[in-house]
């Protein structure tokens, strides 16, 4: 009885953690044109971050409360989830063209810094607060390259729904609460089935927790490239794992220091894998094709065999 009220409340928790993200980002997007900022500049970031949010909570807060494996083990997976099970699926449904910036700088900026998360972590066996310093300085640098590239691409993007002030702080408020709530009653219920069932938090958190905490970017990327909006399904998974690397990561660090375990060192093999044969894809004629996101699709099997071997 004890298992299934914790999944019901698991459940609760990630549906609570994808309509907080889906109502934060639009109050915040919509304060945010308020101000006349750039739309480009809205997507790039509020709508990454957003969808990113699950993350960022259930992390912190996994952090917080000591049960730091799913910290790091939520990111991985998800990460690795992000570009094998989201952008395959996403690509099996049509072929999407991808951007020769997110070709010759985004991607291979995401594979410098899974690189630099592994080196750091197998430096210590744990992400220390300097080292969650110098994530969040490379989170500023990629932040900069955001706004240099959104001055430089004048292209209109589509307006976001005229709603007013009350309504929009209203959805903030509400979506962040919801964000913050919904992680503390996932790493709960995700930390006490691990308990139960005697499965580790490791698992738990490249899996299920990973799963969850997915959700918006799934649905997010799912629905662009079903309207052949390819560039926002596969600029919002590149912005979405650089952002948990960087402002997750070094977030949960500044808390406390996050152990790194040597089983994560494989994880992290696989999840720049993943962004290598992400790029060697888009690479050569700039898109990602419908037998290349069977092989993602493919990739993720054997690993998700792997974890269960």
């Amino acid at each position: 009885m004890e298992i299934l009220i914790n999944f019901i409340l698991l459940i609760l928790g990630f549906v609570m953690l994808v309509k907080g993200a889906d109502w934060f980002v639009e109050g915040a997007a919509g304060i945010a044109a308020k101000f006349g900022i750039p739309q480009l500049i809205i997507g790039l970031t509020i709508v990454a971050m957003g969808t990113s949010a699950p993350e960022a909570a259930v992390s912190i807060t996994a952090a917080a409360k000591g049960t730091a494996d799913i910290t790091i083990g939520n990111i991985v997976g998800s990460n690795i989830m992000n570009i094998l099970i989201i952008l395959g699926t996403a690509s099996v449904i049509t072929t999407m063209a991808v951007a020769e910036s997110t070709v010759r700088y985004e991607i291979p900026f995401m594979i410098a810094m899974s690189v630099l998360l592994l080196v750091l972590g197998f430096s210590g066996n744990e992400i220390t607060f300097v080292e969650g310093i110098i994530l969040w300085i490379a989170f500023i640098a990629y932040f900069v390259y955001l706004f240099i590239m959104a001055k430089k691409n004048k292209e209109d993007q589509e307006e976001i729904k005229d709603r007013p002030w009350w309504q929009l702080i209203l959805f903030t408020i509400i979506g962040l609460v919801l964000i913050v709530w919904g992680s503390d009653v996932t790493v709960n219920a995700a930390t006490a089935i691990a308990r139960i069932v005697g499965l580790s938090e490791r698992i738990i958190g490249l899996t299920i927790v990973a799963l969850g905490t997915s959700l918006p970017e799934l649905f997010t990327s799912v629905m662009a490239a079903r309207k052949h909006n390819a560039d926002i399904a596969i600029g919002n998974i590149v912005g979405s794992n650089l952002f948990n690397i960087l402002f997750v990561v070094g977030t949960s660090a500044l808390v406390t220091n996050i152990p790194f375990a040597p089983n994560f060192r494989i994880d992290m093999l696989i999840a720049i894998g993943s962004a290598i044969i992400l790029w060697w894809f888009c690479f050569n004629d700039r898109k990602l094709k419908r037998n290349e996101g069977i092989v993602m699709l493919a990739c993720y099997a054997g690993y998700f065999v792997y974890l269960m071997l």
